[in-house]
């Protein structure tokens, strides 16, 4: 399983803007106000052949001799969750009684910790690196967040424990439950599974971490992975909560197949849509499952209702199919599978070059993109180049030229010929001599 580093430390000492250094993207808000990172920031590294999540949090720092009590909740789930911590300090100001109280927590923690003291770039910083080592711990790293040295290094400190191993899950088809909490996701895994593995709960929240649990069907071996239900970020207010936002997450980029249960009883509700868009940002295959269809009366009729209220509703997943069941009653529990098996099987379909090339360049000729200024997007070759999620390489003589209406024609002339039912596909459009990044 990919490992977990997060990175803490009392306020203002540089984690966002390491957090942004590392994952190469500006997530974390950066403030001189100390305390600005509230919430815990999650992202993907990638570095020499690993691939690691990142966890930002906030400031662990003391008041009337004791921590905050929310900030310090927010970094203990963090260190918890946590296989490496990087303790991040601030060369320039010096070691301070919050860096003692950081470092009694870490070592409660008993996890790997680096010391990461950051902003050795000031002049003040060389009269203090050495009051550091004071802490005790065994692996220590010199940075400076905002000039960007020293982050290399870090990396490979990081990650010179890592193993091949670290970046493969097992060999099974794993599929995540995922959705708001309490619609019917614990239930339909104890359906699945035919048997009480899951805590199952009115209330809403009760299963905090993602869940685990093999499965076989038709001799073939699944894993399948309950996860906590995920709130609309700005209803997020029990830290708890925050951690298990994180969780799934971390559960859907694991997954081959994610599974979007929502609760035909109340209906469509914004945030299924985010839910959906954090799979689908993934690039992960998609089902929908109305849950709850025992409480629905006239069940033909609804089914159609809602088969078109979830195709408004969710037209960036078009590609997602819907099942309708129950998970209480286990009514129509046995069409999930089969959708699963299907899905992930399209996700991982490699088309032969030859084919993939004809369909295009049919598409091509019946239907030529529009000019702009004289000038009109030539098409030369198409290839796929990955699987899960199938993706394409388009050479043209000028993506520029490119409308994001004929893009998304050509994705559907490919829908229309080849089944891609439930996955994504990506299609790269490239200059003709572009080099392979």
């Amino acid at each position: 399983m990919k490992k977990t580093v997060a990175l803490v430390g009392r306020p203002n000492v540089g984690k966002s803007t390491l957090f942004n250094r590392m994952i190469g993207s500006k997530v974390s808000i950066i403030e001189d106000t100390p305390g600005v990172t509230r919430d815990r920031i999650y992202g993907k590294v990638t570095f020499s052949n690993h691939f690691f999540y990142l966890i930002d949090t906030g400031g662990i720092e003391v008041a009337n001799t004791s921590f905050n009590d929310e900030i310090k909740i927010q970094a203990n789930l963090a260190i918890d969750e946590a296989d490496v911590v990087l303790f991040v300090v601030d060369g320039k100001e010096g070691l301070t009684s919050s860096d003692w109280n950081v470092r009694d927590l870490l070592i409660k923690a008993s996890k790997k910790v680096i010391v990461v003291i950051n902003k050795v770039d000031s002049k003040l910083a060389k009269d203090h690196l050495y009051d550091f080592y004071e802490l005790g711990f065994d692996n220590y790293c010199l940075v400076s967040g905002e000039q960007n040295t020293g982050i290399y290094d870090l990396l490979e400190i990081i990650t010179q424990d890592f193993t091949e191993s670290d970046n493969q899950d097992e060999d099974t088809i794993k599929f995540s439950i995922i959705g708001r909490p309490n619609v019917g996701k614990s239930s339909l895994v104890n359906a699945l599974l035919n048997e009480e593995r899951v805590i199952v709960s009115d209330i809403a929240g009760t299963t905090r971490d993602a869940v685990d649990t093999p499965l076989s069907y038709y001799g073939k071996d699944f894993t399948v992975i309950d996860t906590a239900g995920m709130r609309k970020r700005g209803k997020i207010y029990e830290n708890i909560e925050k951690y298990s936002l994180l969780r799934s997450l971390k559960a859907i980029d694991r997954s081959d197949v994610c599974i979007l249960v929502i609760d035909a009883s109340e209906g469509i509700i914004e945030h299924d849509k985010h839910i959906a868009g954090y799979a689908k940002e993934a690039g992960k295959p998609l089902i929908i499952v109305v849950n709850k269809w025992d409480l629905i009366d006239n069940k033909d009729e609804n089914m159609k209702k809602f088969t078109k209220e979830i195709r408004a509703n969710f037209q960036f997943v078009a590609y997602a199919p819907i099942v309708f069941l129950s998970a209480l009653t286990k009514k129509r529990v046995h069409t999930l599978m089969p959708e699963i098996i299907k899905v992930y099987d399209n996700s991982r379909k490699q088309l032969k070059t030859s084919i993939i090339n004809d369909v295009i360049m049919e598409a091509y000729v019946l239907n030529p993109p529009p000019s702009y200024k004289g000038k009109r997007l030539k098409i030369y070759f198409t290839s796929q180049v990955r699987v899960a999620p199938p993706t394409f390489d388009i050479k043209v003589n000028s993506k520029g030229l490119l409308h994001f209406s004929y893009e998304r024609y050509l994705e559907n002339k490919i829908r229309e010929s080849f089944d891609f039912e439930g996955t994504p596909i990506i299609l790269n459009f490239k200059n003709k001599g572009e080099e392979e990044l």
